[in-house]
């Protein structure tokens, strides 16, 4: 399996691919990460063509074990943050 790209590489593939500078390629990833960010923290979602979707489930109350103890402990309900990939990039991971 590949490492995953850093921001300074994938600053630098944005900037290669808008044939622009890095500067404008960080403003342009942090301004979509800040989108993403403010969206999905309020309950809402992002569509990203091609990429996927990135939504917030909430999970309710459960049993949980420790696994050090074995104790059962009730976790409260919470909220996670999900991602479904879109069947265009995974078609194009199986060609």
């Amino acid at each position: 399996m590949a490492k995953p790209l850093t921001k300074t590489q994938l600053v630098s593939a944005l900037a290669d691919k808008m044939e622009s500078d890095k500067k404008s390629a960080t403003a342009a990833l942090d301004a979509l990460t800040a989108v993403i960010t403010d969206e999905v923290s309020k309950g809402g979602a992002v569509t990203l063509p091609g990429v996927g979707k990135i939504y917030c489930r909430e999970r309710p109350s459960r049993m949980v074990r420790n696994p050090a103890t074995g104790e059962q402990i009730k976790k409260d309900a919470d909220k996670v943050v999900k991602m479904t990939i879109a069947k265009a990039l995974k078609d194009s991971v199986n060609d």
